[in-house]
């Protein structure tokens, strides 16, 4: 009975993998695809013929290595500013013990529960009276500050060993050295983490880009590929849409790749209670 429940658990499993690769593995092989093919009756995932033009496509409708440029920056440094100021803050609120802490804390909490769409419009008011509209402070700032992530690096140090910074302290390390030259490197995998986590989701946003920038030069690439889509009176060209929808998931994938290994570390550390 037990070895039935496995094996019907690793069957699921698959089948659930299957129904999340599978739509990749269709856009990938659209990319490659002639028109003719990919509206055919009998679809495939496997192109005949093989063909380059659909990249070739989107590398002279538009200027899509400056798009990638802008969104590969403004991922990058929300990413940098979000990971340092969430190690920062979730320190203290783990270590450091002050008036009002758990009440503060709580309301970072309550931030989680707001749907990022309410904070839409007071966030698009504040960029106009800062002058910042169509720059890229209005794309990078807003994404720097989230509950999360000093939520996840505050649980991160509630579960650090005290006996080696109050060792670090015996030493002489004043409570920045021991932040900074023993907390933070411990705290590698929950850092490696926060920053996929963050890169991910600032790569692909869409709403707020779109709503905040008018011009070209700080255009990002998920906003760029809607020009792939044509109106009722237009037709969409897909095998342009799909190659562009690949350029875009790249990044994406190479960082999960290199951090994957601080990813599950991460994971399997939260699972282990001492």
């Amino acid at each position: 009975m037990k070895k039935a429940v496995i094996i019907s658990g690793y069957v699921l499993l698959i089948f659930g993998a299957l129904s999340m690769v599978m739509p990749f593995l269709w856009m990938i092989g659209v990319s490659f695809m002639e028109e003719s093919q990919i509206f055919s009756s009998a679809p495939t995932f496997i192109p005949e013929p093989f063909t380059l033009k659909n990249y070739a496509a989107v590398l002279t409708k538009m200027p899509v290595i400056k798009y990638f440029f802008n969104s590969l920056l403004v991922a990058s440094l929300t990413t940098i500013f979000q990971v340092i100021i969430s190690a920062m803050a979730g320190y203290v609120f783990a270590k450091v013990k002050f008036r009002y802490r758990e009440i503060i804390f709580f309301i970072f909490l309550i931030t989680m529960m707001i749907p990022p769409q309410v904070n839409i419009i007071p966030l698009f008011f504040i960029m106009r009276e800062l002058n910042w509209i169509d720059t890229y402070q209005a794309l990078i700032l807003p994404g720097v500050f989230g509950g999360f992530g000093v939520f996840l690096m505050r649980q991160w140090f509630c579960g650090f060993s005290q006996e080696i910074e109050d060792a670090a302290r015996i030493d002489g390390c004043n409570f920045f050295e021991t932040f900074f030259k023993i907390s933070l490197p411990l705290a590698l995998p929950a850092l490696m983490t926060l920053g996929i986590f963050t890169f991910i989701t600032t790569w692909n946003s869409f709403m707020w880009p779109l709503i905040v920038t008018n011009s070209e030069n700080i255009t990002t690439l998920p906003v760029a590929i809607a020009q792939f889509r044509g109106s009722f009176r237009e037709i969409t060209d897909w095998g342009a849409l799909m190659a562009c929808s690949v350029l875009l998931s790249l990044p994406v994938i190479a960082l999960f790749l290199v951090g994957k290994k601080y990813f599950i570390n991460d994971i399997l550390a939260g699972s282990i209670k001492e």
